[in-house]
């Protein structure tokens, strides 16, 4: 299964992204996308793929912390 993950572009220094996930920050490729500081974007193996508007990636990391709240309520019940 692969996954890609909402982001926020938080510093740019050349062809890489300081991305913020929530609090963990990872630097990544943005080079096929147009990032800038404040850009959200999609991540997928070090990659940005794709950038988001503010509210498009506001919904998307709410849902991400939705399913993450509840596969962390699947495992205490496991």
């Amino acid at each position: 299964m692969c996954l890609a993950v909402p982001g926020k572009v938080v510093k740019v220094k050349g062809s890489e992204g300081l991305v913020d996930f929530g609090g963990a920050k990872r630097w990544v490729n943005i080079s096929l996308v147009d990032a800038k500081a404040g850009s959200y974007v999609i991540v997928h193996a070090g990659f940005a793929i794709q950038t988001l508007g503010k509210r498009e990636a506001l919904e998307t990391i709410a849902l991400w912390a939705e399913m993450l709240d509840k596969m962390g309520e699947d495992v205490k019940d496991a």
